[in-house]
């Protein structure tokens, strides 16, 4: 199977470790997709100053080839945040750097390049969303993550993006089970036909247009294993998709009752796996001096 990280990257500075991490949804999922076994690669803007060489390192050292990546001038995107009780807390950012200033455009070339995936994945984070009907064209999966902000809630913005998509990944920790399954519900309604909900210590919920599953997390006995939450969600999508794409789920072919099972568990073993790692996918750097305004 061959998996492509469509979008963004971003250096995921903590504060309170004073380490960078590489990061970024699209970024992660590539990662998180080879270490299942996929063939992996990552296509997005880089920025041209040396944070950028550091996270691109970092995801050719994972398997992960970023050979048909953009490389744009502009500074990299830097994530401020520190964790507290294992739970990571967003401090602010330098407003994604030249990944959201200047995105990436898929020309016909890059086309025919993404429609030799089986899945490419996404997410609010990447400014795409004009592009996906395009991609949508070809029989390339899509996976999109809505990511846990209201604004990529909203009729219009799902009216634009869901019907472009095969499988939502949306973040639901904060809601109750009722409310929930109703933002399930309305993405699937807006024309995505699988949606995932992940919810934390509450495990997951999966809408397939006819009924919700749901599947409990895998939590940890011993919490001093613990890190922190970064990048669960994106690992719990990469253990899902991937097991489907085992499965043989295409357009022409509907995941079945057993394999969206068989999913959710990858999904919820592969969370609690990354509840043990530093950041997303570790490789540490130490930082001194902050340069990047922050907003």
């Amino acid at each position: 199977m061959r998996v492509l990280g469509l979008g963004d990257n971003i250096i995921d500075r903590f504060i309170d470790r004073q380490v960078d991490y590489p990061g970024g949804n699209a970024v992660n999922v590539a990662v998180f997709a080879r270490r299942h076994g996929a063939e992996s690669a990552y296509l997005g803007v880089f920025g041209d100053d040396e944070l950028a060489g550091f996270l691109r390192g970092c995801l050719e050292a994972e398997g992960v080839d970023t050979s048909r990546s953009q490389v744009k001038h502009g500074a990299t995107g830097i994530s401020r945040l520190h964790v507290v009780d294992s739970e990571r807390v967003f401090l602010g950012w330098n407003g994604g750097g030249v990944t959201v200033s200047d995105p990436l455009e898929l020309d016909a070339e890059l086309l025919a390049y993404v429609s030799g995936f089986d899945l490419a994945h996404s997410s609010v984070y990447s400014g795409i969303e004009s592009q996906l009907a395009a991609l949508r064209k070809t029989d390339t999966l899509v996976s999109f993550d809505f990511s846990s902000e209201s604004e990529y809630r909203s009729a219009d913005y799902l009216a634009r993006v869901a019907p472009a998509v095969d499988l939502a990944l949306v973040s639901c920790g904060e809601l109750p089970p009722e409310q929930a399954d109703e933002l399930l519900r309305s993405i699937h309604a807006a024309g995505a036909p699988l949606v995932l909900g992940t919810c934390g210590t509450a495990g997951s919920r999966l809408f397939d247009g006819t009924q919700i599953l749901t599947h409990p997390a895998h939590l940890h006995q011993d919490l001093t294993q613990l890190r922190d939450t970064m990048g669960c969600g994106d690992a719990a999508l990469a253990g899902f998709a991937t097991s489907l794409l085992a499965d043989g789920w295409s357009r022409r072919q509907r995941p079945t009752l057993e394999a969206l099972r068989r999913g959710l568990e990858r999904a919820a073993e592969a969370a609690k796996v990354q509840c043990t790692v530093e950041a997303a996918f570790a490789h540490p750097r130490s930082w001194r001096d902050e340069t990047l305004p922050v907003r």
